[in-house]
């Protein structure tokens, strides 16, 4: 039999189907699911998303891959800066936030997973990936697991491709990951609960 939610997690999921705008009471719901499949504190604000999308645009022909997609913030902005459906792939773990993301989504490719299984997941699509739009919380997590997910990052981006991440951490320093990369440039979205900072990297050696 399944263990049902601690009275907090009942409690917290109430409070949010009566006072919450639909996509925090979905991003509520998930949290309370399956916490460790959620990273960020809240859902990305729309000028946090649209940044992150204009960063993306100038990308060359071929995938735009988005990591986390959360309650679909980022993608719905992704497509309304004129990323074509059948270009963009969203990978997230959440099993409740992927059922969303396909019913939002129908035209977009969205992939159940694991970031660090990003080639695996992609299948033929990994050899034709121009850019990877980020929100995931790099910055918590453990070094082997950041270690892993930029492994997967290596075996599907070309050099100098786009990497596009979003941090809460407001430091303008590039994450400790194993392979090259070289930050482009960066900005602070003060509009955004938390602030965050979007950071954009060439991957390898450019």
């Amino acid at each position: 039999m399944a263990q049902k939610p601690s009275w907090w997690k009942r409690t917290l999921v109430r409070l949010a189907d009566t006072i919450c705008p639909t996509d925090l009471r979905l991003f509520v719901r998930a949290i309370c699911s399956g916490p460790q499949a959620v990273g960020a504190a809240c859902p990305s604000s729309r000028r946090l998303a649209d940044y992150m999308a204009s960063q993306a645009v100038g990308a060359s022909k071929g995938y735009i891959v988005e990591l986390g997609a959360g309650t679909g913030v980022i993608t719905a902005s992704l497509l309304d800066h004129g990323i074509a459906p059948e270009r963009l792939v969203v990978v997230e773990k959440s099993a409740l936030l992927a059922a969303h993301l396909r019913e939002r989504f129908p035209d977009v490719t969205i992939l159940e997973g694991d970031a660090a299984d990003l080639a695996g997941l992609l299948g033929w699509r990994a050899q034709r990936v121009s850019a990877v739009v980020s929100s995931l919380p790099l910055k918590s997590l453990p070094k082997s697991t950041v270690d892993q997910i930029g492994s997967a990052l290596d075996a599907v981006l070309p050099k100098g491709a786009t990497f596009i991440q979003f941090t809460y951490s407001l430091r303008c320093r590039a994450i400790d990951w194993a392979q090259e990369v070289t930050c482009l440039h960066s900005r602070t979205i003060w509009r955004n609960v938390p602030p965050a900072r979007v950071n954009v990297f060439a991957w390898g050696d450019g």
